[in-house]
């Protein structure tokens, strides 16, 4: 059993911006039943404290730039009751709202001091030092804003082993020299080979270069941000590292979402029953005041409205695409250029296509229920949720041949086939791709991609289970040697004689 520190910015269903929190909600729930002892350490938002969880107080301290009392306050996790650790500094987290930007869309000004505070609070814990008589055996962080955690431990001979999961590449954390200077930190990292980065403070560089091992999304994503393509700038430090380089496929909550008992669904429905699909189809349909056609091949579309997605690629083609028997339906929120191009696009043709600009939990579930195929046309995708929701739901996913959605979506034209595969981010091949899964879509082959879809096995079990062997592996290595002692005619104490 390992003693297993797992630190997030943002965990699932407490505070949710993306993937991240998917993963934080799950996975230590996941280790758990492996028998890991696991504690998941987070900022203590305002939404979170007056989200009715219950608290108490473990310990306050004082940390290096902070002016006040920091406090540690102990609660679970609603859904699996695993323990979490909420650092309490009003300050830097009492914001309602998206944890990293402001009502206006823009960055924090203060994200570097906040997420600098979250890392120095995760230190103390982790070399127990914080008066909670716990000292983990493993420390796993994740993403730009626990980057610090593993340079700051670097300095601790007593320290734990150490874990940094790249959830997505592009977002560094980088702030200026002067931020750096403000934040205190040891002159030693300033450095190209520390977190420097062409002049600037790098937060994820402190993940990259300190951690014992890293770990990213899919072994696809592994491989590819190793190159100029995906690497943004670190593809050369994580090629130095590729050894310990890992790419672990994510999991999804099956219990969460699962069309056999979800309760946000028109109708339940198994791979051997498909009635309940059917129904939920009919029952999107009439939400989104779109036709109720059975033999319309809707289409549903959910995620961020930004660029990585390929939301001007959906853009450009919906004027061909909606000329077929063809609807679509679209949830998401994001860049003004695409909600507006969106909401006109609707506007042009209400009886084909439905856009919500929102973000809404429920209507997600009822898309990849009702749909038949889901549109994924991203320029880059480190893993991928929503192809994995749309397998467990039997919407058959139409994917880029990028990163996690590679791994995860099978494209042969034999039986084990679980949806298409776009080869290229250009709308011509979106729609080639599209329309030739139209076509499947018109045959008996159809009802066999669906039951094909919903047997994949995208659980936590297997992932959760890689994750505990690297655990095994970093602390069997840190783990110190007995020294051997040579059998000599002289005792080790005495000097030889001359």
């Amino acid at each position: 059993m390992s003693k297993v520190l797992f630190v997030a910015s943002e965990v699932q269903p407490l505070i949710k911006t993306g993937g991240l929190a998917d993963v934080a909600g799950a996975l230590p729930a996941a280790l758990k039943q492996l028998r890991d002892s696991v504690r998941v350490m987070l900022p203590a938002y305002q939404d979170i404290l007056e989200s009715g969880i219950k608290t108490k107080k473990l310990a306050s301290f004082y940390l290096p730039g902070t002016p006040g009392e920091v406090q540690l306050l102990e609660a679970c996790m609603p859904q699996n009751r695993v323990k979490l650790i909420l650092v309490d500094y009003a300050p830097a987290f009492a914001r309602r709202g998206n944890p990293y930007l402001q009502p206006d869309g823009n960055p924090w000004p203060d994200n570097a001091e906040r997420f600098a505070l979250l890392c120095r609070a995760v230190e103390r814990v982790a070399l127990n030092s914080a008066g909670l008589d716990w000292q983990p055996d493993i420390v796993h962080c994740n993403d730009w804003q626990t980057g610090l955690i593993p340079a700051l431990l670097s300095r601790s001979p007593m320290r734990p082993g150490t874990v940094f999961t790249i959830h997505n590449l592009a977002y560094q954390g980088l702030f200026s020299r002067e931020t750096f200077i403000s934040l205190g930190l040891d002159e030693k990292f300033w450095h190209p080979f520390e977190l420097e980065f062409h002049h600037q403070l790098s937060f994820i560089k402190g993940g990259l270069v300190y951690s014992d091992r890293l770990t990213t999304v899919s072994p696809n994503y592994a491989e590819e941000i190793q190159t100029s393509r995906f690497g943004y700038g670190l593809e050369g430090l994580l090629s130095f590292r590729q050894d310990v380089l890992h790419g672990i496929i994510n999991g999804i909550d099956t219990d969460t979402w699962n069309p056999q008992t979800d309760p946000l669904i028109s109708a339940n429905y198994a791979p051997d029953n498909l009635v309940g699909k059917r129904l939920n189809k009919a029952a999107l349909q009439q939400t989104m005041g779109l036709p109720q056609e059975q033999d319309a091949f809707l289409l549903g579309s959910i995620g961020r409205l930004v660029d990585q997605k390929g939301v001007d690629l959906i853009t450009e083609i919906v004027p061909k695409l909606l000329a077929y028997p063809i609807q679509l339906v679209v949830l998401g929120s994001g860049e003004t250029k695409y909600e507006a191009a969106l909401k006109q696009l609707a506007e042009k043709y209400p009886q084909k296509m439905a856009v919500t600009l929102a973000y809404n939990e429920s209507l997600a579930h009822q898309i990849e229920a009702g749909a038949d195929a889901f549109l994924m046309p991203s320029r880059f995708e480190p893993c991928g949720l929503n192809q994995l929701y749309s397998l467990r739901y039997g919407t058959i996913p139409i994917v880029t041949r990028v990163g996690g959605l590679a791994d995860t979506v099978v494209d042969t034209p034999k039986h084990k086939r679980s949806g298409f595969i776009v080869n290229e981010a250009t709308p011509a091949a979106l729609l080639t791709t599209t329309l030739e899964a139209l076509d499947v879509f018109r045959t008996t082959q159809w009802k066999k991609l669906i039951k094909t879809a919903m047997e994949q096995d995208f659980s936590w079990d297997n992932s959760a289970a890689q994750y505990h062997s690297l655990y095994q592996d970093i602390i069997r290595a840190r783990k110190p040697k007995p020294v051997k002692i040579k059998k000599t005619t002289t005792p080790q104490h005495l000097p030889a004689k001359r």
